[in-house]
């Protein structure tokens, strides 16, 4: 009975080393307890208006089950990470034709089947690939390419995003399954949008979600961005899938972004603009925080063309106390406005564009060597970012808060006020009903932490690189564990002097529980799955 007993406990013991790599629940470095400690927290100070598929009673079991656990020293850093993966469950809808993510909780007149926009659809797939369970953003691609979904309703680079699901899950069927959806997509693009006498695509500023720009409509840095990553993603899934189209849209591709640099470029203002759709026209003078979007999507391999980024840190340009401005504060027509349309993108800052801003640095910081912008202003710009995302409520309580855009100057969330004041109620059930902007789903900054100031830049093969943009001497500790990348547990960790983790001093990468690689200081790491 005994000898049996044991060989019970040896196979559990043994399910538990397959469920969690090597690291069983004894070896965990931060306690499963600190999710459902921030999850008490945040569901404490919230007014659940809507229930979705995930409540807040279910947060801390689905959270716990699907998210990457990340702890530092700075606990609003620490807080917000986790407050932004508590709002992006509540986005996530059941529906008949399957699982969506929304960007509004209650339903807008302007949004398309269940509520669903595509406008920050790219922003949607970058996010919710960090979760363990991938059926959510696979039912959504479902939804756009196959199941009534809207996608060319505003600029969404889908195949792009896809494939950069792809390249954190390692799994190829869905983006495979979906490629002549991606090809029908893009031929409709081609027709709708694609100027063949220019060879750029052109896009109102409305549907590039980016109403009352100074700059307005036209040939956009924004929409042949997406469309030249879209046609190297759709290159890239059809050289998966063995298919002939892939030299076709590397082509493409090509294409398109070499006619934006000569294009779109202004040599006198260092910087991507805005040209009409007119004869004669000339670039737009001013510049706008989308000007930034080509480094995104790496579409800018020319170290020259860095220098744009010497306006990001400088308070005559972009800079501000609370987050980017969305034009360039010197213009004229900059304006922090509380009349007219309640989404303007003249002044204030944006989530959206904060997000696309600071991936953009992430991508120019890992790829090349420039002396316009640094790991410093990286980490200021998203201390920052981490900063606005708070409310103070009418009681006196300061709470987590994500809402759309953001008075760059005293941190106010405008459309919030501005909507307070409107006749016929507060909150016309026009415009979205009670607390419209409230959770607004239309940023990432859970990827910022894990693929920008952690650093886990996802590969195509079988290779895991790590490559931290968190300068030395600024955090003691950090860590980063339970992310699952090509089915792997990855956890990452820092720890200055030894003492916080026990397991030696520096820098470490775990796969499956086993160290793969180390380093004294805080520098890039690599190694083989």
């Amino acid at each position: 009975m005994r000898m049996f007993l044991l060989f019970i406990w040896f196979i559990f013991l043994q399910g538990c080393s397959a469920l969690y790599g090597q690291n069983t629940v004894a070896d965990r470095f931060i306690p499963l307890a600190v999710v459902g400690d921030y999850v008490e927290k945040f569901n404490a100070g919230d007014d659940e208006l809507i229930t979705t598929y995930i409540s807040n009673s279910q947060a801390t079991g689905f959270l716990s089950a699907n998210i990457p656990r990340f702890e530092c020293p700075d606990k609003q850093v620490e807080e917000i990470y986790y407050f932004r993966w508590w709002t992006f469950r509540k986005h996530i809808r059941q529906t008949p034709e399957g699982f969506i993510i929304t960007e509004f909780l209650p339903d807008v007149p302007w949004a398309g089947k269940y509520n669903a926009i595509s406008c920050p659809g790219m922003h949607h797939f970058n996010e919710g690939r960090w979760l363990h369970d991938s059926r959510y953003l696979n039912d959504y691609a479902y939804y756009w390419l196959r199941k009534g979904g809207n996608v060319r309703s505003y600029s969404f680079p889908i195949a792009y995003a896809l494939y950069s699901q792809y390249l954190v899950s390692g799994h190829k069927s869905l983006a495979v399954d979906l490629l002549p959806d991606l090809i029908t997509n893009f031929a409709a693009w081609e027709k709708e949008r694609y100027d063949f006498s220019r060879g750029l695509f052109w896009q109102s500023d409305d549907r590039d979600g980016m109403e009352v720009s100074i700059c307005g409509s036209g040939y956009r840095a924004t929409i042949n961005s997406y469309m030249a990553a879209e046609a190297k993603a759709i290159a890239k899934i059809a050289q998966l899938s063995r298919r002939p189209e892939s030299q076709l849209f590397f082509g493409k591709s090509s294409q398109i972004q070499t006619n934006m640099l000569q294009t779109l470029w202004d040599k006198e203002a260092d910087f991507f603009k805005v040209l009409p759709r007119m004869e004669g026209a000339t670039l737009c003078n001013a510049r706008e925080l989308h000007g930034y979007t080509p480094w995104y999507f790496d579409l800018v391999e020319d170290s020259s063309y860095a220098q744009a980024w010497k306006f990001l840190m400088d308070s005559s340009y972009f800079y501000a106390q609370y987050g980017p401005t969305t034009a360039e504060q010197c213009h004229p027509d900059f304006k922090i406005s509380y009349e007219g349309h309640e989404c303007q993108w003249n002044g204030p800052s944006w989530p959206f564009a904060t997000a696309v801003t600071l991936t953009g640095l992430a991508n120019l910081l890992n790829t090349q060597s420039q002396n316009y912008i640094s790991k410093y202003d990286y980490v200021k710009l998203l201390l920052i970012y981490t900063q606005c995302q708070y409310l103070t409520k009418e009681n006196g309580a300061i709470v987590p808060w994500i809402d759309e855009n953001i008075n760059p100057f005293t941190g106010d969330w405008i459309s919030r006020t501005r909507l307070k004041t409107w006749e016929n109620g507060a909150w016309s059930n026009a415009k979205g009903g009670v607390e419209r902007g409230k959770d607004y789903n239309h940023s990432t900054y859970c990827d910022l932490i894990i693929s920008g100031l952690i650093g886990i830049r996802p590969q195509e093969d079988n290779t895991l690189i790590v490559n931290p943009l968190l300068p030395n001497g600024i955090w003691d500790y950090f860590c980063l564990e339970d992310v699952v990348y090509h089915g792997k547990k990855i956890t990452i960790l820092y720890d200055k002097t030894g003492t916080k983790y026990n397991k030696g001093k520096g820098l470490m990468l775990f796969v499956d529980g086993k160290q793969k690689a180390s380093s004294r200081t805080i520098s890039q790491l690599k190694c083989k799955l």
